[in-house]
Formats: C-alpha cells, structure tokens, sequence
C-alpha cells in the first residue's frame, strides 16, 4: 500500500525544487510558471528505524522499505478550473493521489518572481483553494445534468442518495467549503467514492521558508499559514526546499552534522512523511526472517484477514492464523527466541486488530 500524494502550488513557490530534493532527479525547476509541464512521478522510502533495528537483528538477504510516492503537479494559476495556463489537466492529475501537499512560499527573495506579483500566503492558499472547489462543483454540476428530470422525479432509494448527496456537497462548495470539512454519513461515503473528489482529499501544507527561518522555525508568514490551517484542521509542514536540496546530496552522516548546526532533528521531507502516515491514518506492521525484512503500510482499524492481502490475496482468502510478537518486545528481549520463550508471541484471529510495530507470521491454507 504505497501512499501517494500530490504536490501543488502556485508557480515559483519551491515545488520543483522540493520534489528534485525529494527524489533526487533533475526535473526542471525553472524559474518561470509551467516549468512542470507532464506529472513527474518520484518514490521515495519511509525511514524508519525499526526497519534497520530488524536489519542488524536477522542480516536479510533483502530489506524492504515502505514507500512514499510523490507526484509534482505543474503550478496552478487563477483560472486553472477554467483551463487557464495548463489547468484541466493537471487537476485530473490530482484526482488520483490519496492526500495533497500544498506548497506555499513563506519567504521573500528579489530574484524569484511571484506570478501574483508579491509574497502573500494566504491568498495563494485560497487561490488553489478555490480553483480546486471550482473542479469539484464541475464534476457535480455535469452529474446532475447528466441525471436529468430525476433530480426531481425519482423514488428509487439510490438514486435519492447520491442526488442528495452530490445537492449537499454543492451548497457546501458554493460556500467555499471543501469537502473534507463536511461531516458525511457511511451511505454518503459510499456515493462519494465514486467521484475522486479533489477537496474531499486531506490536506497539509508545505510552508517553504528561507534558510535563516528554518533555524528559528517559523516567521509572520508561518504564522498566518498556521492559523488558517488551524481552523480547518489541516496540518502544517515548515521546511526549506534548497536545504532539502542540499540534504538529498549528503550521505547520513553528513545529513547528521548539517542538520545539528542548523538546530534541527528530523529533516522536512521526514517530518512531511510522517505528518503525512498521520492524516492519512496510517501505520506499519513488519515482516522479518533471514530471507527478507518488510515494512508494510495497512490502514488503522484493518484486521488481520486484510493485512495479510495486502501481502498477497491467496493470504487473505486462506487466512488460518496471525503469529504476532511487538516490536518492543522483540527489542526489549533481544531475540525471537526469548520473546517466545516470555509468552508475548500470540496467536490472533480473524478480528485481531492490527497494531502498529506488529511483527507477523501469516499462516494460511489455499486449496485448489
């Protein structure tokens, strides 16, 4: 289950520089609107330090990374929902990602120019905001045309549903309310999935600031980032695009020193990851031996007939049993063995709850 996420913003506010920092590949990063011009797909893996805890432990012949998939997004512009700049397209683009980053600049520089003329994060944020309203209203406007007289006629039950469904996300819209603010019924959720809606996705802002900000960790603009992020309850990333530029060229002890001086622990793309797993409510469960060590991504509330599918489906539709032992416990004792050997090796079934740091042997049966 790799998490993709799409990165927008405005042109000029640090995106391409973010996502070449991110993937270490030399896309363009122009100093002019559109220098993105096709989605640029990047995969990168989720540090984690219980994976190298359980490399040193088994010595793998493979290790296996959970990954984070990036997809740059050429900048919007005032108008992208009506096809201004190269906006239909790369809106469509954004409909296929799970969460989206919005890239907004939090700092001044002379030489960068600001397709809006100046630095002024707010109205950038509800610029994009907008135009991504724009797109949903759309979707629904051309649904409901397409629907017809039954708008008005129609007693069939699931008819009614997504016709009243798909009127309360208008009138929300129309409000400028994005759709992840609308509190929605299971039968609703169910009517909304078929639509990938753009505002309904989770959002967290990336606030790219300058390099003298980072040490100090937020300035004026920050600040208006994060009260208005605050009221909406989406969260907030402060980094610096060129330092995680120069962080993606250093090997780890490098990476270590450089992030000492400049009085931080976790780099931007980390704290975005993580911040990322947390909205999206995810978490990891492992599996190890000498062959391979995995992280493996699962949604919080799945059981574990379902994280054994996202392993392979023959494990899901054969499911017998879950050998589970925590991480903590593996660390605490030292070895499988001793784990066993205290009793916190347990056998769980079909309702056992997955838990974050489970370390899991599946067994299954599939008959022919």
């Amino acid at each position: 289950m790799a998490l993709k996420a799409g990165i927008v913003g405005l042109p000029n506010v640090g995106k391409s520089t973010l996502f070449n920092a991110i993937t270490k590949k030399n896309i363009l990063a122009a100093n002019y609107p559109f220098a993105t011009i096709d989605p640029n797909v990047g995969v990168v893996t989720v540090p984690d330090a219980r994976l190298d805890f359980l490399r040193d432990m088994y010595n793998p012949k493979s290790l296996v990374p959970t990954a984070y998939e990036f997809i740059d997004i050429a900048g919007l512009v005032k108008g992208a929902s009506q096809g201004e700049g190269l906006g239909n397209k790369f809106l469509s683009h954004i409909r296929e990602v799970d969460a989206i980053v919005e890239v907004v600049r939090c700092f001044d520089d002379a030489d960068i120019t600001h397709v809006e003329g100046a630095v002024d994060p707010i109205r950038d944020i509800e610029i994009i905001n907008v135009e991504l309203i724009l797109a949903d209203l759309e979707i629904i406007n051309n649904r409901l045309n397409k629907l017809g007289k039954k708008v008005t006629m129609t007693k069939d039950k699931n008819e009614l549903l997504e016709i009243t469904t798909l009127q309360k996300c208008m009138e929300n819209l129309e409000k400028n309310i994005p759709l992840r603010l609308v509190e929605f019924d299971d039968n609703e959720m169910q009517v909304l999935k078929n639509f990938s809606f753009i505002t309904l996705k989770p959002i967290i802002y990336a606030a790219n600031v300058s390099e003298e900000t980072i040490g100090v960790g937020h300035n004026e603009y920050t600040d208006k980032v994060s009260e208005y992020a605050g009221r909406e309850n989406a969260g907030v990333i402060i980094m610096c695009a060129k330092i995680e530029a120069e962080l993606a060229d250093m090997d780890d002890e490098d990476k270590k020193l450089f992030m000492a001086d400049l009085g931080i622990n976790n780099s931007g793309l980390d704290k975005l990851i993580f911040a990322t797993y947390d909205l999206l409510g995810l978490a990891t469960f492992f599996t190890s031996g000498a062959d391979e060590c995995r992280a493996w991504t699962f949604k919080k509330g799945m059981k574990a007939p379902q994280c054994a599918g996202i392993i392979h489906t023959d494990f899901e539709k054969g499911f017998i049993k879950a050998e589970v032992m925590s991480f903590e416990d593996l660390k605490e004792y030292g070895s499988e063995l001793k784990v066993k050997e205290a009793g916190k090796v347990r056998l769980e079934g079909k309702e056992y709850l997955m838990r974050d740091g489970d370390i899991v042997y599946f067994r299954f049966n599939v008959t022919k």
